[in-house]
């Protein structure tokens, strides 16, 4: 009993500190894997996430490309599209002025022929005058002239069928003022009409003072 005794007093406390550090052994290697493992858990969900944003914004900054692209396709096909509709359009144009009836050219008015007399009473209708004004100016240009076209006067210095004062008058009528009678019969009845109204009007006025 006492070597019972002693063997249970000898061995007890080793039973007992063995099973205190196998009791305790997994306690410790329980704590010291959970620790460690919740950092490593926490770094590793980091650096995912952080990927994941990078992931995101690449993306994101290539699909911002591709639409700036797509613009930029639609805005070429578009300014093309308008260089085009311009250009049809001013074809278009062009081929209906092309197409479009051209006025004929205008006929130059024809050129009085004859004797003065015949040329005065050719244009008495121009001037809205009938036939019946003509004696009148037969009347007052003989006066005047002789329907003379060269005629001069050597002391005023009137010159011409209507004898203008001074001749060079007549030359807006035409450049062959000092020659031709159909010029120098159309500045008459222009200057007739602004100062008398009609060839009558003039030969009165003539008649009355001598001059017109």
């Amino acid at each position: 009993m006492a070597a019972a005794a002693s063997g249970v007093v000898a061995f007890w406390p080793a039973t007992v500190a063995s099973q205190a550090t196998a009791d305790s052994l997994p306690a410790s290697a329980g704590s010291f894997p959970s620790a460690h493992g919740a950092a490593g858990i926490s770094q590793a969900q980091i650096s995912e996430g952080n990927f994941a944003l990078r992931q995101r914004e690449v993306a994101v900054l290539v699909a911002r490309q591709a639409a700036a692209r797509q613009t930029a396709v639609r805005q070429r096909a578009a300014a093309r599209a308008a260089a085009a509709a311009a250009a049809q359009q001013q074809a278009q144009q062009q081929q209906a002025q092309q197409q479009a009836p051209q006025p004929a050219p205008s006929q130059a008015a024809p050129v009085p022929s004859g004797s003065a007399q015949q040329i005065a009473m050719s244009m008495l209708g121009s001037y809205g005058w009938s036939s019946g004004q003509f004696s009148c100016l037969d009347s007052l240009w003989n006066e005047e002239s002789g329907w003379n076209v060269f005629a001069s006067n050597p002391t005023s210095g009137a010159y011409g069928i209507p004898q203008a004062l001074p001749g060079s008058k007549m030359a807006s009528a035409g450049p062959d003022w000092q020659t031709d009678a159909a010029t120098q019969i159309r500045w008459g009845l222009g200057y007739i009409q602004s100062t008398y109204g009609s060839p009558c009007g003039a030969w009165a006025h003539e008649q009355a003072d001598g001059w017109y």
